[in-house]
């Protein structure tokens, strides 16, 4: 098995990164999902990566019908949107990763498309957007993480990507714990990512608060102990992961960053998800709960709904 095209669905962050990793592999096609304006607009002024444009090839969902490998690199609200897409999109021999936060788009994805065509991954990229596109380190950038849900682990298409991939800057490695390497990185998201969005401070706060630190692991107790009851050992991924990578105390992650640019949050795929699988488990779920509405009243803020004139009638106290 070779893989010799490869579609990317999202051109954010993440396909950002696959984009410059794959760029000049001569020996494969690359092109971006788009339609109309954005596809046009993608075509004419390309992708500005690191401070240099790219010009992978552009493709409606039509035209990459039966790409040998799509990745799915979408911000979660803009999925269910694109699930027609990639339905025109995978053929018979595609396979498809994702690289999406949270631990659900692979299942929602397959619930289209089938399971079998899915190769669970995650990826830990550090990355920031600045006036000229998407900026990140590539040597400290931990990279793509994935895996076979089953054995064999070392499958054709396991052996294909890790050929894709290799020599072309992309960071990866193969897991026979790709599942426990998602909800690994979801953890990090929901502990790292929402507390510091609330407080609106960089990540020192988890170090330099007590407070921060207590918040951070309410959440942490909460979602390992769904993991738990999922039948997931999330102690299997920290043993492969290592320590991770340094970041400055004023590093705001992806949440923070969300509220800063006055858009809305993935907040739906963190907390969100957590209080609808503890529901289904019977596990409560508190500090979620409380971080979700808090997160949700911000983005509320930002749109402007608090924007009082002193004009409006007043509330009463009680």
């Amino acid at each position: 098995m070779k893989i010799t095209s490869v579609a990317v669905l999202g051109a954010g962050a993440v396909g950002s990164y696959v984009i410059w990793g794959l760029a000049d592999r001569e020996d494969i096609k690359l092109g971006v999902i788009a339609e109309g304006e954005r596809k046009e607009r993608l075509s004419r002024q390309g992708c500005v990566i690191n401070g240099k444009v790219y010009h992978p090839e552009v493709w409606t969902p039509e035209e990459a019908e039966n790409v040998d490998f799509l990745i799915v690199s979408l911000k979660y609200g803009a999925l269910p949107g694109a699930l027609e897409s990639i339905r025109k999109i995978v053929g018979k021999d595609t396979s498809v990763m994702s690289l999406m936060n949270g631990v659900d788009s692979e299942e929602i994805i397959a619930e289209q498309i089938g399971k079998s065509h899915i190769l669970p991954a995650v990826i830990k990229v550090a990355s920031h957007r600045e006036a000229d596109g998407y900026h990140f380190d590539p040597e400290t950038t931990l990279g793509i993480i994935f895996g076979e849900y089953e054995a064999p682990y070392e499958s054709e298409r396991v052996k294909a990507v890790k050929e894709l991939f290799a020599g072309t800057g992309i960071h990866y490695r193969s897991t026979e714990y790709a599942i426990e390497e998602v909800w690994c990185k979801f953890r990090l998201n929901v502990c790292n990512n929402l507390p510091q969005a609330i407080l609106g401070a960089g990540v020192g706060c988890y170090r330099d608060s007590e407070h921060m630190k207590a918040i951070q692991n309410g959440l942490k107790k909460e979602l390992e102990a769904i993991a738990e009851a999922k039948g997931i050992d999330i102690s299997k991924a920290d043993r492969m992961s290592g320590r991770g990578s340094a970041v400055p105390p004023m590093a705001r992650y992806s949440t923070l960053q969300d509220l800063d640019a006055g858009c809305h949050t993935e907040i739906d795929m963190f907390s969100g998800a957590l209080m609808r699988m503890g529901k289904e488990l019977g596990i409560p779920t508190p500090y979620n709960e409380y971080t979700y509405h808090m997160i949700k009243a911000l983005e509320e803020k930002n749109d402007g709904r608090f924007a009082y004139t002193g004009e409006e009638e007043p509330t009463w106290s009680k």
